[in-house]
C-alpha cells in the first residue's frame, strides 16, 4: 500500500503529531553507534558489543554513557566531545531517511496536521539533522535537548529528559486538544504518557522484541503506510504479537 492510497477517515486526522528523530524519522545507519564506539576507542576506554551500542540510540548521550556503557562521569565531556567531532565529520552524512517517511509528512501537512519533533538529540544538531534531510520544513515546532550533553541531572539547565521535551514541544504548537506521539523507545512512550498523550510504536527503531508493547504504546506499526492509517484513525493499531503488512 502506498501513501497516497491510505484513506483519511472523515473524522479527520488527529491535529497534531510528535515524532521522535533516530530511529523513528531518520536511521542513523551506524552513525550513532560507530561514532559512540570511535570515542570510546580515542579515550582508551572499553567497546561494548553491537546490542550495547544499540540501546544508546534514545537516550540522552550522557546518561547512555554512564548508564549503559559504565564510562566515569569525569570523562564523559570529554567523550562526547570526541563523540561530536566524529558525527559532524561523518556521521551526520551516514543517516538516511526510513522510506516513506518524508511522504508521510508531507500528506500529514497537505491534510492540516500540525507537526513537531520531540528528541533527546540536541536541539542544534537536530536541526542542521532534518536540514541535511530536507525534512526540517516540514516541521511546525523542534524540541530536543540541551545543547550541553555534558549537563548531569542536578546541574543548572539540565532537561530530565522526553517528557519535558514532549511538553516544551506542546507548548510551541498552542497545546493542540488531541495530539499522538511517535516513536521508537520505551522512553517515547514514557514521556507521552507523562503528558496524557498516546505514543505509537514503530517496529523499525532500536528498541528491543516487546519494549514498546511493555512500555505500554497504543500499538506498533511496521511501515509508513500502516503509520498513516493508524493516524488517521481508519486502522487499529497492531498490538503485541499482531501480524501488520507492509515493510519499511
Amino acid at each position: 500500500m502506498t501513501i497516497a492510497e491510505a484513506a483519511v477517515v472523515d473524522a479527520g486526522p488527529i491535529p497534531a503529531v510528535l515524532f521522535d528523530l533516530d530511529g523513528t524519522l531518520v536511521d542513523p545507519a551506524g552513525g550513532i553507534t560507530g561514532g559512540i564506539a570511535h570515542a570510546l576507542r580515542a579515550m582508551d576506554l572499553p567497546v561494548p558489543e553491537p546490542a550495547v551500542l544499540d540501546r544508546m540510540v534514545g537516550p540522552k548521550l550522557a546518561d547512555g554513557l554512564v548508564g549503559i556503557v559504565g564510562v566515569p562521569e569525569a570523562l564523559v565531556p570529554t567523550v562526547i566531545a570526541e563523540y561530536r567531532s566524529w558525527y559532524a565529520d561523518r556521521g551526520m552524512a551516514m543517516s538516511v531517511v526510513y522510506p516513506g517517511m518524508k511522504e508521510l509528512l508531507g500528506e500529514l501537512r497537505t491534510r492540516g496536521v500540525k507537526l513537531a519533533v520531540a528528541t533527546q538529540k540536541p536541539e542544534h544538531l537536530a536541526r542542521t539533522l532534518l536540514a541535511h534531510h530536507g525534512l526540517a520544513a516540514c516541521f511546525d515546532i523542534i524540541r530536543g535537548s540541551h545543547t550541553d550533553e555534558s549537563l548531569m541531572p542536578g546541574d543548572p539547565g539540565y532537561r530530565a529528559g522526553k517528557a519535558e521535551i514532549i511538553s516544551s514541544a506542546l507548548v510551541g504548537l498552542a497545546g493542540p486538544d488531541r495530539a499522538v506521539m511517535v516513536g521508537d523507545r520505551h522512553q517515547d512512550v514514557n514521556g507521552a504518557r507523562a503528558n496524557g498523550l498516546d505514543c505509537i510504536g514503530v517496529a523499525w527503531g532500536f528498541a528491543p522484541d516487546g519494549e514498546l508493547e511493555a512500555a505500554g504504546a497504543a500499538g506498533v506499526v511496521h511501515s509508513s503506510a500502516e503509520l498513516l492509517q493508524a493516524l488517521a484513525g481508519e486502522l487499529s493499531v497492531p498490538g503485541a504479537g499482531e501480524a501488520a503488512s507492509g515493510t519499511v
